[in-house]
């Protein structure tokens, strides 16, 4: 983003990973998914084609029946999407992170974010179609698919919001996205810059001395708001993550809610790969169970 402030480098902190090894194969098929592989099968991964996670137990028959049907189309498929496993009996936390509440479930991502999802087993035929549907609504937007050769075709409503953005006129260009936003709610570039923006003339609105105001009052909810957002302003990430989470550990009902849903708004700030959200997510997690 150009202006006063650039925000580009919130989405520029996670650090590329090269040569992630697959881990072994699970059981229904596809790679199987552990808190050390996670981030690397299937957020960063995820940025390359969409990643199909399943969420199964061997304990379950259903589960096993729908990963064989999800293997056989994977393989059908080639390299067009990838199936990966999460065994909820061996790595409950990563289930968690999902949040399943039923096995089997079913969880589609693409760029970092859920694309679609569901439970229990389905027909052979509803799975093709559920799959087809994945890529006809990712083709050409992931970096593993469609033709590199191909020049971006962008839309004209996308264009002139971006030069907008460029120029520095955030309302301008706030109110651009949002009109994509409101006809495309699944739009990913214009969701993101809305958020970003709105956050951008927040946080600029603050003022200078807003951290010391902050720490001088640790238990002053707004201050702690304010202060986390000039902490994020200044690239320093994590001690505005740790600012917010300390204050949930300190707070209870209402007060912790907001805390909590303020911090998840800065966490979505970034690239769900970044090192520091999912230290941040994993603090956040300790702190409220």
């Amino acid at each position: 983003m150009a202006g006063a402030v650039d925000l580009s480098a919130l989405k520029q902190r996670a650090a590329t990973t090269e040569g992630a090894a697959s881990g072994p194969p699970a059981g229904p098929g596809g790679v199987e998914i552990t808190e050390a592989n996670l981030e690397a099968e299937v957020l960063v991964r995820s940025n390359e084609v969409p990643v199909v996670v399943l969420l199964w137990s061997p304990r379950s028959d259903a589960s096993v029946q729908l990963g064989d049907v999800l293997a056989g189309l994977s393989a059908q498929d080639g390299p067009k999407w990838a199936l990966t496993t999460v065994n909820v009996d061996t790595v409950p936390r990563v289930a968690q992170m999902f949040g399943v509440q039923a096995i089997p479930t079913v969880v589609a991502l693409a760029a970092g974010q859920p694309l679609s999802s569901f439970q229990g087993m389905q027909p052979p035929e509803q799975l093709r179609r559920w799959v087809d549907s994945l890529l006809e609504a990712t083709a050409g937007k992931l970096s593993g698919t469609g033709d590199a050769e191909a020049p971006e075709q962008v839309d004209p409503e996308v264009e002139q919001a971006r030069t907008f953005l460029d120029s520095g006129d955030f309302d301008a260009a706030r109110s651009a996205y949002q009109k994509i936003l409101d006809a495309n709610p699944n739009h990913a570039e214009a969701k993101g810059a809305v958020r970003q923006i709105a956050f951008l003339q927040r946080a600029t609105a603050h003022r200078r001395d807003a951290v010391a105001v902050a720490d001088a009052a640790p238990e002053d909810i707004d201050a702690a708001f304010a202060a986390a957002d000039v902490e994020i302003l200044e690239q320093h990430v994590e001690a505005a993550f740790a600012r917010l989470t300390g204050l949930v550990k300190r707070t209870t009902g209402d007060d912790r809610t907001a805390v909590r849903t303020r911090l998840i708004e800065l966490f979505d700030l970034f690239d769900p790969a970044d090192p520091a959200v999912i230290a941040g997510r994993r603090d956040l997690a300790s702190a409220l169970y």
